[in-house]
This record gives structure tokens, C-alpha cells and sequence, in this order.
């Protein structure tokens, strides 16, 4: 025996449904009614996630949902990796679990009815969680496609294309890099409006420039 605890079906179902709840909490949401009296899902593109904060409430509402939203990714995932330690070489699908779950509420939050954001700074998070080193590729992924284009949403599709591939070079280990593939085709998809707007030239451009929106 070596001493770390054991990753029974019970100790995945708690660790999965904590994650979900966690990814669920809509800090978009939240930090618009607090300290912008401001409901974001009906503003902008109505999503509860950073780049509408930024259309909404300016940078620093932005970056504190970014930060939450990246955050609620990354902790629960930090979190199963410290309590259910393996020995070295081994490899353990409950960090990558928890990751899919803590996206997966973001993305379909009970707090509001099954909806929620498109889960890009949540998966980013969780990336970080399994491979600070997966993470940064994806995040340059980010800074290169949104670069280039001047959308958000490309750079957001390709950090996560790219994610199963980091994950697989940098940790060898299938469960993150199954969960980077299932997030590379959920991310797709809660993007799905946007790929028809940025086919017809309709998508929006990051909004550089704001400060903090007036109320």
C-alpha cells in the first residue's frame, strides 16, 4: 500500500458534483447585480462570460470575471490533484474529471436554468490545473488567433484545439487529454452562434478601449 487515498466510484460522484457546482456559481451574473445593478444577460451578446463583462461593465469587471470564471477552473481541479496524490508515472482521471464537470456548470448552471457562458476562461483554468505548461499554450493559442483576427471567439476555439495536444506532449497521461479534446468540441460549440456570425461577417470584434461603463 502506498499510503494515498483511494479514488473509489463514491469519492469520483462527490468529487464530479463539487466540481459542477462550483463551475456552476454565474460570477458574471453575480458581479453585474452587485456592483453594476446590471442584469449582463441583457446586454451585449447577453453571455455571462468576460468579453460581454468587458462590453458591459469595462476592465475591471471584466477581469474580475475572468479571474473568478479561471479560477472556478483551476481550484477544483488543484484541489482533487492535492487530496487523491499518485505515485509518479501513474495516472489518475479524477483531476480531468473535475475539470469536465467544473466546465460543464459554467457552461449549463442550475442557478440559471441550465444556461450559463461558453466556458472558455473555466476550461482555461482547468488546463492550467493539469499542466500550467498546457495551460500557457493554450492561453498563447488565445493571444494569437484573437491577435490576428480581432475575435475573441477564434482565439477561444483555437486555445482549446490546441489543448489536447499540450496535454498529451506535456503530461502523456489519456484522461486530460480526453478531457482537453471534450472541451475543444464543447468550446465549439457553445460557440456555435458566433462561427455562423464569423462566416456571414457578423461576429463582434474584442472591444478595445473601455475603461468602465458609465452608470
Amino acid at each position: 500500500m502506498n499510503g494515498h487515498p483511494i479514488v473509489t466510484p463514491a469519492v469520483l460522484i462527490v468529487a464530479v458534483a463539487i466540481g459542477f457546482l462550483l463551475g456552476s456559481i454565474p460570477f458574471g451574473y453575480l458581479i453585474g447585480r452587485i456592483f453594476y445593478a446590471t442584469d449582463i444577460r441583457a446586454q451585449g451578446s447577453g453571455n455571462i462570460g468576460a468579453m460581454n463583462a468587458l462590453r458591459t461593465f469595462g476592465r475591471v469587471g471584466a477581469a474580475t470575471v475572468l479571474i473568478l470564471d479561471g479560477a472556478k477552473g483551476l481550484l477544483p481541479v488543484l484541489l482533487a490533484a492535492r487530496l487523491f496524490p499518485v505515485e509518479a508515472g501513474a495516472i489518475s482521471a479524477l483531476p480531468a474529471a473535475v475539470a469536465a464537470a467544473a466546465v460543464l456548470g459554467h457552461c449549463f448552471s442550475p442557478w440559471l436554468g441550465f444556461k450559463g457562458g461558453k466556458g472558455v476562461a473555466t476550461s482555461f483554468g482547468a488546463i492550467f490545473g493539469l499542466s500550467w505548461k498546457a495551460g500557457l499554450i493554450a492561453t498563447g493559442g488565445w493571444v494569437l488567433g484573437a491577435s490576428l483576427t480581432g475575435y475573441s471567439s477564434v482565439g477561444s476555439m483555437l486555445g482549446n484545439l490546441l489543448a489536447p495536444f499540450a496535454l498529451w506532449i506535456l503530461t502523456v497521461n489519456l484522461p486530460n487529454t480526453l478531457y482537453g479534446a471534450f472541451a475543444a468540441v464543447l468550446i465549439a460549440y457553445t460557440h456555435r452562434e458566433n462561427i455562423v456570425r464569423l462566416a456571414t461577417g457578423r461576429e463582434n470584434r474584442i472591444p478595445l478601449g473601455q475603461n468602465r461603463k458609465n452608470r
